[in-house]
């Protein structure tokens, strides 16, 4: 197996935990899908995915429709993707993904997290370069064999096709997810959810005590209510 499913299964059941947050994201995701290609999901692939997602974590149907509706409202602000980088203690690396209507507030709180922390915020491009951008889909496993499937899907971008307990995973570079998400339509396989991630080139091994100060800078950073996603380099 590769770095995509080493990555994935450390990470499973630590991030998105905690429903309400979860849908709190979501939400967002479905502001910015609809202000970017519009409400309809038959013409809008992003929106498309958005709700995919929102079907994977068992969000209502109705908080999704009340969701694009308010999204389609032309005097609601809208959500602005801003990229957070830094160090956390003990050299490892710290990537922040947010999603702000006030970039001041978001600002200021990421940065305050990082000096409480002891750790630095950085400049756009300092740690970036350390992390493969890549998007996944999930499908259902039944009938499909993987090796197979990925055999079929390195013309459209694959890297790596794996199956887990909750189907198979298909991990790509972040420019293919459109090629993907069509041919996985056009062969009518169902997308159970999608999304993009950010895997570490290379991970640092830390001892309990030095984890356990990374850890206090990454619970600051996933509480706050701007943060979507938080990736570090620290081998879990």
């Amino acid at each position: 197996m590769g770095r995509a499913f080493e990555f994935r299964k450390a990470r499973k059941m630590k991030r998105w935990s905690a429903m309400s947050k979860a849908f709190t994201r979501i939400g967002k995701d479905i502001v910015m899908a609809v202000k970017d290609g519009g409400p309809d999901p038959d013409t809008n692939s992003r929106l498309r995915a958005v709700i995919q997602n929102a079907k994977a974590i068992n969000m209502p149907k109705d908080n999704v429709e009340r969701a694009i509706k308010r999204a389609s409202d032309k005097s609601l602000g809208d959500f602005k993707e801003v990229l957070f980088e830094g160090y956390a203690p003990h050299g490892i690396a710290i990537l922040v993904e947010t999603a702000t209507d006030n970039n001041t507030r978001t600002v200021a709180n990421v940065r305050s997290y990082f000096n409480k922390c002891n750790g630095n915020m950085g400049t756009s491009g300092s740690v970036e370069f350390m992390f493969d951008h890549t998007c996944n889909f999930r499908i259902p496993a039944e009938g499909i064999d993987p090796e197979e499937l990925e055999l079929e899907m390195i013309d459209f971008g694959a890297e790596e096709v794996f199956a887990d307990e909750d189907g198979i995973l298909i991990y790509a570079p972040f420019e293919s997810f459109g090629a993907i998400q069509k041919e996985l339509e056009t062969r009518e396989l169902e997308i159970l959810s999608s999304g993009f991630e950010r895997i570490p080139q290379v991970t640092k091994e830390l001892n309990e005590e030095e984890a356990a100060d990374v850890e206090k800078l990454l619970e600051k950073l996933e509480e706050d209510d701007d943060v979507q996603n938080v990736y570090h380099s620290m081998q879990e």
